[in-house]
């Protein structure tokens, strides 16, 4: 079972959390992957469709992550367990 939690864990999202985020970049995909099939046929169809979407997309994960990491290093500031002890922490 751990197999299903332990990425999702990894981010900060429960299994289902993970699932909607992960459907929520999949599903514009596939919308990309459709245009770009009907614009290698028909070029002047959705000439920049797949290209607009990769770039939302792609903003969207870099801006979460980046607030992801300022949170994950916020909560480990304050976070008593991350006294300096000489080891590195697992």
């Amino acid at each position: 079972m751990k197999v299903f939690t332990r990425h999702p864990a990894s981010v900060g999202e429960s299994y289902l959390q993970h699932m909607g985020s992960a459907l929520s970049f999949a599903l514009p995909l596939l919308g990309a992957l459709l245009a770009c099939l009907v614009h290698a046929v028909l070029p002047f169809a959705f000439e920049k469709t797949g290209s607009r979407i990769i770039v939302r997309l792609h903003d969207r994960m870099v801006t979460n992550r980046h607030r992801h990491s300022a949170a994950h290093a916020q909560s480990a500031q304050t976070s008593p367990s991350t006294k300096v002890t000489g080891a590195t922490p697992q």
